[in-house]
């Protein structure tokens, strides 16, 4: 039996929701799920992590709204899988994954992201789900939709970003807000318009 979306309407979404589901399915019990948050190496404890920095990059990017942005949280694909937050304003499009490193060293180069010098699959997996979600709505918008990717880090000890142009945007959470709201405008507002109905639809993502 395939997941179902969480709403037909996603703008009724709330950041993490899609993963505060996650969490409770894993323990459906209140109190064994409070006791194995904080469980070192539990599956809990880490899925409790990634909701931590969910709502937190949710909290900034609302903020968008106020500047003429559509923001949906937790958008669900069929598979289960779904996409953190999507932006969409007169700057365009962009599917923004947060990724909490809470006391860590963050370092971007031209093509890869270290945690702790760590090698990680941040950018790949960024720009592939990017390009998902890109094809998605083309496909219902009737017409070529760019998506850009961005990673919200949050609560890292440090951040380092080496590349001034990069394909994906990687951020302190506490900038993403005042750097998309500052990007040139590339849709019209009848553009914008459009593709949040297409967005909001979880239809567009069952596929």
């Amino acid at each position: 039996m395939q997941p179902q979306p969480l709403w037909d309407d996603l703008a009724r979404n709330q950041p993490g929701d899609a993963v505060r589901r996650k969490i409770q399915e894993l323990q459906p019990n209140p109190l064994l799920r409070l006791v194995t948050r904080w469980m070192p190496g539990s599956e809990i404890r880490s899925w409790s992590d990634g909701l931590v920095g969910e709502r937190a990059t949710g909290r900034r990017i609302n903020r968008l709204r106020r500047r003429g942005w559509y923001v949906l949280h937790a958008v669900q694909w069929s598979t289960g899988a779904d996409i953190d937050h999507l932006a969409i304003g007169p700057a365009g499009v962009f599917a923004i994954n947060s990724k909490r490193h809470r006391g860590k060293t963050v370092w971007y180069g031209d093509t890869a992201i270290t945690v702790n010098r760590a090698a990680t699959r941040h950018i790949a997996t960024s720009n592939s789900e990017a390009r998902r979600i890109a094809r998605a709505l083309s496909r219902h918008c009737g017409a070529d939709v760019p998506v850009r990717p961005v990673i919200s880090v949050v609560d890292a000890a440090k951040l380092t970003v080496k590349n001034a142009n990069p394909p994906v945007l990687v951020l302190g959470v506490e900038q993403v807000a005042r750097v998309l709201s500052g990007l040139a405008p590339t849709l019209t507002a009848q553009q914008v318009e459009r593709i949040y109905q297409v967005a909001r639809n979880a239809r567009t993502w069952a596929a």
